[in-house]
Formats: structure tokens, sequence, C-alpha cells
């Protein structure tokens, strides 16, 4: 059973950073392809960022590239989202995900779903 425990969403100004955690059930983070998706209200699930098991690969959208970063720490069993010069269009909720292997950028390409973390960037 893979399980994902999102923490760490809040109310950040724009312009500000903000991290994100993902507690993975014990050999999840190690074997597994991890990321975030993200929703906003009113919007599909939205592909943010994938690392691969050996974390020698990360996948990024266009829209965060340069500004969000994704890594892990495998003796922790957690995945981080740093977020740095957020944008009020980066407010939604934060999923977490994982899948044996990268498939692709579409929400129905990860099989396991954390509940998610608000994540609110006010003007």
């Amino acid at each position: 059973q893979v399980q994902l425990v999102e923490s760490g969403g809040g109310l950040v100004q724009a312009g500000g950073s903000l991290r994100l955690s993902c507690a993975a059930s014990a050999r999840t983070i190690g074997t597994y392809v991890m990321g975030w998706f993200r929703q906003a209200p009113g919007k599909e699930r939205e592909f943010v960022g994938a690392n691969t098991w050996s974390g020698g690969t990360t996948h990024y959208a266009d829209s965060v590239k340069g500004r969000f970063a994704i890594s892990r720490d495998n003796a922790k069993n957690t995945l981080y989202l740093q977020m740095n010069s957020l944008k009020p269009e980066d407010t939604a909720v934060y999923y977490c995900v994982a899948d044996t292997f990268f498939r692709g950028t579409s929400y129905r390409d990860f099989d396991h779903w954390g509940q998610g973390t608000q994540v609110t960037i006010s003007s």
C-alpha cells in the first residue's frame, strides 16, 4: 500500500517562497517515480513535476521551470517541492503522486495520490 501525506501548504505573498513535503511509505521513495500535481478551482489537475526513483531525471512543467525544484531525501522517505518567486496563478491544491515508472504528465499516468495541501498566493 502506497501512502503519501503532504504538508507545508499555506498563504504566501507573491514573490515569496514555500516548501512542500510529501512523506511516503517505506520503499516508495526509493523505488518509485514521485512528483507533484496541482489543481486550481475550476481547472483540471495540472502536472507540476516528477522525479525518477534515482533522482537522476526530473521533469517540470514549463509554467514552473526555473522557479520550482523537486528533491527527495530517501533516508527520510520524503519528497520536497521548493517553490520560489510564487505568483497568484500558483494558487492551487498541490498533490503528491507516485508510480512505478514515468509514463507521462497526465493525471491518469500516476496511480497513487496524497490528499493534497492548499497553497494560496496573495497579490
